[in-house]
């Protein structure tokens, strides 16, 4: 029974997503929202292979417990996924925006995606080629908030000689970084901009006169990493290498840049290898935005921790100066990737990327808790948190099977779960003794994971499922479902007639278990969709009553084999115990042969007695 049951979990688990540690410092302060990350093994897309456990990349949603709501990496090839969030400001309510990496052998560039809540897609874009705008870049596909324009990056090739390191007789090849805008209606690019002619050599980090020229794709002097939009028109884009945030106005001038080389501030902070800039509030001469301060990169390290910081900036004033600092709470640096972002209430959820580590903290710095992937393996570029409803557009999944020793000791084991459904509270199990026959409730079960089990007495051969919300709508129902039967009833210890073995009728079975169920007659009717809103108070606590009988059954059992135990143990204890007074006695007539005798004290008899007393221990 127990190998029958186990290869139906595996079969319903084939490929097991990535799950997540969590450690809660205070509940009561955290934002409500689901997680959003897309784990990957390695950066560049990698050949097909089966090196790993295929569909562990990709994107995936979680609950504040680290409890998988959605995996979708299934929908995407098992390639890499970036930057995945939610998005409101659509029409249509709730979706899903992603970068879904370009071909292992370029067969396709890469794209922007739009999923509906139901998980599908509808929108899916990439550069045209004319434009010679590259790969779709994995750093950023930036919904804004007008919901019909979006934010990416692409990156161009160039030649540039290299006269400003005093090399002008050489010459490299360069990548500058910029952005696109795009329709998302269109699914077009209708502007972008791009860094070359715009930003020099002299701001870079990345290479100096050393640096020996390469060629394509060249230098990646720059490396920009995220762009924003305000409500102005106005532009922020980071760039990692060259310490710098510069700004843009509506036309692609770039009117101010803070840090690196050239700042434009006065400030009494630094940061470095930055990661996404954003606007937290732009209102012409006052800007307040966030960003990841990485602080390090692969080779070095500026400061001794990562942090996210938010920074004020004055143009009247031409000062920057950090508000909020949130440092990485186990004290390390972040060398590659990350984000920063606030939350509605206030908290900031910050993702540190490497093995998906992430934390949220409240605005007086309070971490709240931290959470990551057991594997190292994997890491996530950047990490969200956002409130959202998720309504798949298939129907839960269930299976079940029956296993037992002989016909009167048969049970049905389910399994359900809904990939990417939110707001489940429970689920209500059903059986019929047809396909289509009449629906009957044989229990009800808290959703507390990605996947549910309830077994249920009997062999019941046709099962249902419906998850309930919290509200107690039923959210969704799954298809009738037959239960698997084992392949060879005697490997799994049947003892009974099999061919007297027949699937139950689970209303009379039902009715047989607690008589203060509802008559099958009142049931669900044939044909029809169980409805929770139906389901009779009398059969849950009937289910109920079912279960605390059999576990007084259980424990009457186990009392009677734990007094068989305790009755053997006190005869051997009693027996011990005569062996030990014989013994001695026997040794107190030899010493009585002795040359001497022992002085007698009125405590040795009774205390011997207590002893073996005491020795026999309590009787029950």
């Amino acid at each position: 029974m127990f190998w029958f049951m186990l290869k139906m979990r595996i079969s319903s688990l084939l490929k097991p997503p990535l799950r997540y540690n969590v450690k809660y410092m205070n509940r009561d302060r955290a934002s409500p929202g689901y997680w959003f990350v897309a784990p990957y093994g390695q950066m560049d897309p990698e050949y097909p292979t089966h090196r790993y456990e295929p569909y562990q990349i990709g994107p995936y949603i979680y609950d504040g417990d680290g409890i998988l709501v959605w995996a979708g990496s299934h929908m995407f090839d098992n390639r890499n996924i970036f930057d995945f969030r939610a998005v409101h400001s659509m029409e249509g309510g709730p979706h899903l925006s992603l970068v879904w990496q370009h071909a292992w052998d370029a067969s396709d560039h890469g794209y922007g995606v739009i999923l509906k809540n139901n998980y599908e897609i509808d929108k899916k874009i990439t550069y045209e080629e004319d434009r010679d705008l590259g790969a779709f870049d994995i750093h950023e596909f930036n919904v804004l908030d007008d919901g019909k324009t979006a934010l990416a990056l692409a990156y161009r090739e160039h030649v540039t000689y290299l006269d400003y390191f005093g090399h002008p007789e050489l010459y490299t090849s360069l990548l500058s970084g910029g952005f696109t805008e795009i329709d998302l209606q269109k699914g077009q690019v209708i502007n972008d901009w791009d860094t070359y002619d715009q930003i020099g050599l002299d701001e870079t980090v990345q290479y100096d006169a050393n640096s020996p020229p390469e060629g394509q794709p060249g230098w990646d002097y720059v490396h920009a990493n995220s762009v924003d939009r305000n409500e102005a028109g106005d532009y922020i884009m980071s760039m990692r290498f060259t310490n710098t945030i510069y700004f843009l106005d509506g036309d692609g001038r770039i009117k101010w840049r803070l840090g690196g080389k050239n700042s434009d501030f006065a400030q009494d902070f630094t940061f470095s290898k930055q990661h996404d800039a954003k606007f937290l509030e732009s209102n012409g001469t006052h800007h307040v935005i966030s960003i990841m301060n990485n602080a390090s990169d692969e080779y070095s390290n500026d400061e001794d921790i990562s942090s996210a910081l938010v920074i004020e900036v004055d143009t009247a004033a031409m000062t920057a100066r950090v508000i909020e600092r949130y440092n990485r709470p186990d004290g390390g640096l972040t060398r590659l990737r990350g984000n920063a972002q606030k939350l509605p209430n206030g908290n900031m959820f910050v993702g540190w990327s490497e093995w998906g580590y992430i934390s949220e903290h409240a605005p007086d710095g309070e971490v709240l808790y931290e959470a990551h992937f057991p594997a190292h393996r994997f890491s996530t570029y950047r990490a969200y948190k956002f409130e959202f409803t998720g309504r798949p557009s298939y129907p839960p999944t269930v299976v079940s099977s029956v296993s037992g020793t002989d016909i009167m000791h048969l049970i049905t084991t389910f399994y359900v779960s809904w990939n990417g459904a939110t707001d489940i509270a429970s689920w209500n199990f059903y059986a019929r003794d047809s396909e289509k026959g009449q629906a009957t409730l044989v229990g009800n079960v808290t959703k507390r994971d990605f996947e549910t089990m309830f077994v249920a007495r009997g062999y019941l051969d046709w099962v249902q499922v419906e998850a309930v919300g919290h509200d107690g709508n039923v959210l969704g129902v799954s298809p009738v479902q037959r239960t698997s039967t084992p392949d060879n009833w005697e490997s799994i210890g049947f003892q009974g007639d099999i061919s007297q073995l027949k699937p139950d009728n689970p209303a009379v079975v039902s009715f047989k278990l607690d008589n203060d169920r509802e008559p099958a007659s009142e049931q669900t009717g044939a044909g029809s969709q169980p409805d929770s809103t139906k389901a009779s108070t009398l059969r849950i606590v009937g289910a109920q009553r079912e279960v605390l009988r059999v576990a007084k059954e259980t424990l009457a059992a186990v009392r009677r084999i734990s007094g068989i135990f305790a009755l053997v143990f006190v005869v051997c204890l009693v027996g011990g115990s005569l062996a030990c007074i014989y013994t001695c006695l026997r040794r107190r007539k030899t010493k009585q042969r002795q040359s001497y005798q022992k002085v007698p004290r009125e405590e040795d008899g009774p205390e011997e007695e207590m002893y073996a007393i005491r020795s026999a221990g309590p009787v029950e």
